[in-house]
């Protein structure tokens, strides 16, 4: 399996990062959460570090061998009562892109959020042995 990152930011976001800290948030311009890929005999394992975010705002989708993680956060009402001081974390949206390749099953993956943490399972799809067959000479 393939799992090539595409990752969406522009030029400045990429010197940014250059001369910056790399811890995600906002003030640093990196502008998505960190992953980690593990493999396994029969499958892949994905985890997505997103604390603090809302799993129904979530969206995993596999489309043409690309699989798309993405957040979006819904819009907040404003309440006039509450004032805030200091803001120094806020996501709103982020998307992460993986190609993937035609070994796993793609009706096989799950996703959970649990702890903070966005975890994809992609199972490998089983080969299919071909036993030789052992021509006979006439």
């Amino acid at each position: 399996m393939t799992l090539t990152k595409h990752n969406y930011r522009n030029v400045n976001d990429l010197f940014d990062e250059f001369f910056r800290p790399n811890v995600w948030g906002k003030e640093t311009g990196l502008t998505v959460p960190p992953v980690n890929i593990h493999e396994t005999n029969d499958s892949y394992h994905v985890e997505l570090v997103a604390p603090g975010l809302n799993k129904e705002d979530f969206k995993v989708n596999l489309e043409k061998g690309l699989l798309t993680i993405s957040y979006e956060k819904k819009a907040e009402s404003e309440n006039k009562d509450y004032k805030t001081h200091r803001k120094e974390f806020s996501v709103t949206s982020f998307k992460r892109s993986f190609s993937v390749d035609d070994k796993i099953n793609a009706e096989g993956i799950q996703a959970k959020y649990e702890n903070g943490v966005l975890k994809l399972l992609l199972p490998k799809k089983e080969e299919i042995k071909v036993q030789p067959k052992e021509i006979a000479i006439q």
